[in-house]
């Protein structure tokens, strides 16, 4: 006579579905970001308060009075704006205007190994000495006004751009360039059908760290090259030197959310473009 014994099947849990996790993944990230934000700003009100004496608050006065005074002020308000317009047609303009140059730079230097020993070096250049040891000569070449702003944009980046687009070419498969030589593909067949697609990434990463140079670039363009349309760096500087500290840091504010807003949808369209086969489209 046979006993069948009951053994409890132990049951494994169950795996969260990928939606959740992501939605778990990304409030936490939202929390911190959050948290930065807020202990920034607790920061920002202690030193107003307790480590600046009343008669030196204006050097940075507390966030509720920048709210107040300048931000929800149209009067202050208006000019920023239209001068944070005129600063995001320079940083769009430049950040074409590079893209363009730097992924054709680098797309010719993957190919030719002599034009990269010619180019590189001089990329290396532009990167390491500071933008504004160059912007006076600009201003002598192109002279103060927009297309000297531009020119700006362009050389803080261009490196970002051309160093990840020769990355993204030099990086496709070894396995993948024998077997277009087996198909006897032609040079530009390689180039558009395979090196093309594989260092999307990489460009896009360029391009992703070169949206926030742009807008650098063109505040530092602003500083400098002051006629015609005002932008912010331009009130920025006016600020500084009529001591409006207040509208000073509300034009700080102000840049600084256009960087994050660019920042953003940059990263947005990276992940639309490669985020659901490569990491670096921030798919997470």
């Amino acid at each position: 006579m046979s006993t069948v014994l009951n053994v409890p099947i132990a049951r494994t849990p169950e795996v969260a579905p990928a939606a959740s996790r992501r939605l778990v993944a990304r409030f936490g990230r939202g929390s911190v970001a959050v948290g930065a934000l807020v202990a920034g700003i607790a920061l920002w009100y202690a030193v107003s308060y307790l480590v600046l004496s009343p008669q030196r608050r204006f050097l940075l006065p507390a966030p509720h009075t920048v709210l107040s005074e300048s931000l929800l002020d149209p009067v202050h308000l208006r000019p920023m704006l239209v001068a944070l317009g005129e600063t995001a047609q320079v940083a769009g303009m430049g950040f074409v205007a590079a893209a363009v140059i730097g992924i054709a730079v680098g797309a010719l230097m993957s190919q030719t190994w002599w034009l990269e020993r010619v180019i590189f070096p001089y990329a290396v250049v532009l990167q390491v000495v500071p933008i504004l040891a160059i912007t006076p000569l600009l201003g002598l070449w192109f002279g103060y006004s927009t297309t000297s702003r531009v020119a700006v944009c362009v050389m803080i980046a261009l490196f970002p751009i051309i160093t990840n687009t020769h990355f993204g070419f030099r990086s496709v498969d070894p396995g993948l360039h024998e077997l277009f030589t087996l198909g006897r593909a032609s040079r530009l067949q390689r180039l558009v059908r395979l090196e093309l697609p594989a260092a999307s990434p990489a460009i896009l990463t360029g391009l992703r760290i070169a949206s926030g140079q742009v807008i650098i670039g063109a505040i530092i363009g602003d500083m400098f090259f002051a006629q015609g349309q005002p932008g912010i760096g331009t009130l920025m500087d006016d600020y500084r030197a009529q001591l409006r500290s207040t509208d000073l840091i509300a034009a700080i504010v102000l840049a600084a959310a256009f960087g994050v807003v660019v920042f953003v949808v940059c990263s947005a369209v990276s992940r639309l473009a490669v985020g659901r086969w490569h990491g670096s489209g921030g798919a997470r």
